[in-house]
């Protein structure tokens, strides 16, 4: 199967409807990705079709639960999930953070040669970052364990916000050391087309 009919097949089963020329641009987006991999060591993963499963469907799994006009993808690092939600999202305006030079230099690149206007990309840590607004989403894949993702990022959420969290098996001693101001409002199993590990969407909110 070519990794076209393979994204397409994968958008197909999660039930997604995705705007006109979305799927162009995430192939575009996973060229790319390949090409910055060779030197710029974004991803561990290496096969374009395991890309296609372990980024890309991985990351428009979770693209139903964002809602509001504003997410932060917190550690987006080679721009997930950040990229596939801004390209599935155009409604959606999108903010990718990373401390580290070379992989926001990615995402630029990202930016400029796909057109996303709905774009933005930060260098810095997310602990210093300090937007004239908040986030109605923050969001993240990999970054830290729950309890340093809403401390880190408390000051970014709006008062109304969610924090949605990507994990493997359900975090469960991660989600018993959150901070008594954060709690957890849901939590989804997300079914990944090609990807037979567990995942799970934490949904957390600010207590009370």
């Amino acid at each position: 199967m070519t990794v076209e009919h393979q994204l397409a097949a994968g958008i197909a089963a999660l039930g997604l409807s995705l705007p006109e020329g979305a799927e162009t641009k995430l192939l575009a987006y996973l060229a790319l990705l390949e090409k910055w991999n060779r030197v710029y060591n974004l991803t561990a993963v290496r096969n374009a079709e395991r890309m296609v499963s372990h980024h890309l469907l991985d990351s428009l799994a979770a693209v139903p639960f964002f809602r509001g006009e504003s997410a932060l993808d917190v550690g987006s690092g080679g721009g997930l999930p950040g990229i596939p939600l801004a390209i599935s999202r155009p409604d959606l305006q999108v903010t990718l953070i990373d401390s580290i030079v070379k992989k926001t230099a990615f995402l630029l690149q990202v930016k400029a040669e796909l057109g996303l206007a709905n774009l933005n990309v930060v260098t810095g840590r997310v602990e210093d970052y300090r937007p004239e607004t908040g986030f109605d989403v923050i969001t993240s894949r990999a970054f830290s364990d729950l309890k340093e993702f809403v401390s880190l990022t408390r000051h970014l959420l709006k008062p109304t916000g969610r924090w949605l969290a990507m994990k493997g098996l359900l975090p469960h001693e991660e989600v018993a050391s959150l901070p008594d101001w954060a709690r957890v409002s849901a939590h989804h199993a997300l079914a990944v087309p090609g990807l037979e590990a567990a995942r799970h969407l934490i949904v957390l909110e600010l207590a009370v």
